[in-house]
C-alpha cells in the first residue's frame, strides 16, 4: 500500500536551510514507520491492525546534518492505531446444546450465548453487540443485550415436538446499519415432565383360564399406554372391583409395563363359568404442578371365561362293602358301584376291575352300569 502520513516532527531551531536532520528510533522505526530526515514527515509503510498492536512508542531527535551532533534532547511520542470496524463478532462456541422442561412458563431461561468482538470497545459502537433470533420463533426469544435465550410460548409439549433448532445472531455497531455480524446454532431439547395420564387402548380385555390351572398361573396381560418417558411413564396395576377379586390377582411387569393377571385360587367350570374384573392403571410418580391434568389413572374391564377341563369320574362313595355266599353260582350279582362324571357334559362312564386286585378273576363287572 502507499505510505500514509502519520505525523510531522519539527524543531524550533529548524530555519529551513536543510542543516537539520531528523532521526526516528523505537518500535517499528525503519520498518513500519519511516521519516523524511529533511521535512520530518513520518509515514506508515505497512497496513496497521489495531487488534494485533494498538500503539507504538517511538523516539525522535534533531541532529546536525554534517556532524550528527544532537541539537535537542530526544523526544518520545506514541502512535496510537485508531480502530476501524473490521472484525465481525464471534461466538465462544459454534454450536450450543441446552435442555428445558416441557410446559415451562413463558420467560424461562434456557441458556446464555456469548459473542466477543476484537474491535476497540472504547471507540464508538464498534464492539457494542446486540443479539437477535433468526430461527426458532415463536418458540424462543433472546435478550438483545445479554444473549439469554428464553421460552416464548406456553405449554410446549415434548410429546408433540421434542427438539428445536435456534439460530442466534450477534451484530456489532449496536445493531445499526453497517455493522458486522456472526451467528451460532443452538439445539434445545424439551425434557419430559409427567403431564400425561396412562390410557388403555381398549375398553375390554377378553381372557380365558382352564379350570385345571393352578394358582400362580398367568391368565393374560393388559397394558396402558403413557407417552411420557422414564419414571414419568411408569405405571402400576391393581384390581379395584369385580366378582373375581378373590380368585385373581394382578402384578406389574416393570420391564414391559404390563399388568399380568394371574390365578390366585382354583376355579371350577361347573360352579361358575365367567368372571369380570375392573383393573386400574396409575402413574407411579405424579408431579403436583400438573395435577390438574389428571386423574393420572385409567380403568379397564377384564372378562375371564373359565374353560372346562376333562376331569376323571368320581365314585359316590370312597369304598363299598358287598357280601356273597361261598357257594353262589357264577353270574350271581354281588353288588353295584356308582360313579359320576363331574364335567358338565356328563360323558358316559365305563367300569372295569383292576386285575391286580383280582388275580384269580373271581369277579366280573358290567362295564355299562357298574
Amino acid at each position: 500500500p502507499d505510505p500514509v502520513l502519520v505525523g510531522r516532527l519539527h524543531s524550533d531551531i529548524d530555519s529551513g536551510d536543510g542543516n537539520i536532520k531528523y532521526i526516528l528510533s523505537g518500535e517499528g522505526a525503519g520498518t513500519i514507520f519511516v521519516i523524511d530526515d529533511k521535512s520530518g514527515n513520518i509515514h506508515a509503510t505497512k497496513t496497521l491492525d489495531r487488534e494485533e498492536r494498538a500503539q507504538y512508542t517511538l523516539m525522535a531527535q534533531a541532529v546536525d546534518r554534517d556532524t550528527n551532533r544532537p541539537l535537542e534532547p530526544p523526544s518520545e511520542f506514541i502512535v496510537k492505531v485508531q480502530d476501524i470496524k473490521d472484525n465481525p463478532p464471534e461466538f465462544l462456541h459454534e454450536t450450543y446444546h441446552a435442555n428445558v422442561p416441557e410446559r415451562s412458563n413463558v420467560g424461562t431461561s434456557v441458556i446464555q450465548v456469548t459473542a466477543s468482538d476484537a474491535d476497540d470497545p472504547t471507540y464508538g459502537n464498534s464492539a457494542k453487540l446486540v443479539y437477535s433470533i433468526l430461527e426458532g420463533q415463536p418458540y424462543f426469544s433472546v435478550e438483545a443485550q445479554t444473549g439469554i435465550i428464553r421460552t416464548a410460548l406456553p405449554n410446549m409439549d415434548r410429546e408433540a415436538k421434542e427438539e428445536y433448532h435456534v439460530v442466534i445472531q450477534a451484530k456489532d455497531m449496536g445493531g445499526h446499519m453497517g455493522g458486522l455480524s456472526g451467528t451460532t446454532k443452538v439445539t434445545i431439547t424439551l425434557t419430559d415432565v409427567n403431564d400425561n395420564p396412562p390410557k388403555f387402548p381398549q375398553s375390554v380385555y377378553q381372557m380365558s383360564v382352564s379350570e385345571a390351572a393352578v394358582p400362580g398361573e398367568e391368565v393374560g396381560r393388559v397394558k396402558a399406554k403413557d407417552p411420557d418417558i422414564g419414571e414419568n411413564g411408569l405405571v402400576t396395576y391393581n384390581i379395584v372391583d369385580g366378582d373375581g377379586m378373590d380368585l385373581f390377582e394382578i402384578t406389574t411387569d416393570y420391564e414391559t409395563q404390563e399388568g399380568v393377571v394371574k390365578l390366585k385360587k382354583p376355579v371350577d367350570f361347573e360352579t361358575k363359568r365367567a368372571y369380570s374384573l375392573k383393573v386400574e392403571a396409575a402413574n407411579v410418580h405424579i408431579d403436583p404442578k400438573f395435577i390438574s391434568n389428571g386423574p393420572f389413572k385409567d380403568t379397564v374391564t377384564v372378562k375371564i371365561a373359565v374353560e372346562d377341563a376333562d376331569e376323571p369320574p368320581m365314585f359316590l362313595a370312597p369304598s363299598y362293602i358287598h357280601e356273597v355266599q361261598e357257594n353262589a353260582a357264577a353270574g350271581t350279582v354281588v353288588g353295584r358301584v356308582h360313579a359320576k362324571d363331574p364335567d358338565a357334559a356328563n360323558s358316559p362312564i365305563r367300569y372295569s376291575i383292576d386285575r391286580h386286585t383280582d388275580l384269580d378273576r373271581f369277579f366280573t363287572i358290567n362295564p355299562e352300569d357298574g
